[in-house]
This record gives structure tokens, C-alpha cells and sequence, in this order.
């Protein structure tokens, strides 16, 4: 099975509070959750990239049934392609088939969800794979071997877009119906939507 990484290192400055520790409705911890639901798919090896806040998302993952690695972006403001690479460096190896990316920000992804997504990448061996409804796609998204070096490569300004936007032909869009893959918590009113 693939890798999974979970991107948690942004400062969430907008929130107030560290994003990774707000709650989601059934009263865990977004990161406690996304790790949850990965596992619950059968994303086994999982690491957490982690900024500012570290210690008090190690703290937190302490307390959950799955106990992933949790590796320190010392650098998180040169953005989220930087956190994913510092990911790759804890779990990528030459035996790597692709990796699993997923968003602290998108908490209620279903484990159906990935499930499907990554039995979409494993059929097809796509570059990159993503859940969609409609024309709207959401997260985890994989990315297969064959791009991993496009993604150590591109600009760490850009993010991992540039390399998105280079595969936008041979993408795949698995169809789903999980809203839960689109809702990405930026902002403290779409935080009041997820917990009316």
C-alpha cells in the first residue's frame, strides 16, 4: 500500500488557532480524524508534516488509535510544496509506488472515499488521482512514481499545481459522492458551516 502524507504545517492565520486542532463535529481533532479515516482505508504507513505547531499536534496524535510518524517542516512559510516534500524525505524510497496527499483542511473525507481513489490508482496506474463530483474535484489526491520527481522539481512557490496542471490530460476524476472530499476549512465562517 502507498504512503499516505498529511500536510498540517500551515500557521492558520485566518483561524485564529491551529486548524489541525480544531474539531470536527463528532468532537475530534482534524488531524486526529484525517489520520483516522486514512487508516480506517488502509493508508497503513502515514506521516504528519507538522510547522509552528508541532508540539501541540504531537500532544494531540498521542492520543489517537493510529500513531503516525510526525516529521517538522522547520520552513512552512515557503509553502505547501515545501511540507510535502519534507513528507516525501520521511516515507519515499525506491521501492515507492506513489503517495497518498491529503489536507489537515479537508477533515470529513469518508474512508469509502480514499478507498476508491486509491483502487482507482491502482487499476490505472494514473499520474494523479483525485476524487471529483461533478467538475469539482477534492482531496486525498495520489501521485503515482512517475511524476514524484516532477514534484521535488517544481517550483516551491508554485506548489504541486504546476505538476497537476502539466497531467491535466491523463488525470483521473474518480466519480463520488462524498461531499466530505470538497469541504477545505480556510476561513472561520466555513469552519461555522462545518459545526452549526
Amino acid at each position: 500500500m502507498i504512503p499516505g502524507i498529511v500536510l498540517a504545517a500551515g500557521d492558520s492565520k485566518r483561524m485564529g488557532s491551529p486548524k489541525a486542532l480544531l474539531l470536527t463535529p463528532d468532537g475530534r481533532p482534524f488531524v486526529t480524524r484525517v489520520v483516522e479515516t486514512l487508516h480506517d482505508a488502509g493508508i497503513v504507513q502515514l506521516v504528519v508534516v507538522t510547522g509552528r505547531d508541532h508540539e501541540a499536534l504531537v500532544k494531540v496524535l498521542s492520543f489517537a488509535h493510529v500513531k503516525p510518524l510526525i516529521v517538522r517542516n522547520v520552513d512552512p512559510a515557503r509553502g505547501q510544496l515545501s511540507s510535502l516534500w519534507v513528507g516525501m524525505d520521511a516515507v519515499v524510497n525506491a521501492e515507492t509506488e506513489g503517495i497518498l496527499v491529503m489536507l489537515v483542511d479537508v477533515p470529513m473525507v469518508a474512508a469509502s472515499t480514499v478507498t476508491r481513489v486509491v483502487t482507482a490508482w491502482q487499476r490505472t496506474r494514473a499520474p494523479i488521482v483525485r476524487p471529483a463530483i461533478g467538475d469539482r474535484h477534492g482531496h486525498p489526491v495520489i501521485f503515482d512514481r512517475s511524476v514524484l520527481d516532477s514534484l521535488r522539481g517544481a517550483p516551491v512557490d508554485a506548489g504541486a499545481k504546476t505538476v497537476v496542471r502539466a497531467h491535466e490530460r491523463d488525470l483521473l476524476n474518480v466519480p463520488v459522492d462524498d461531499e466530505g472530499c470538497l469541504v477545505d476549512v480556510d476561513t472561520p465562517e466555513e469552519y461555522g458551516r462545518l459545526r452549526p
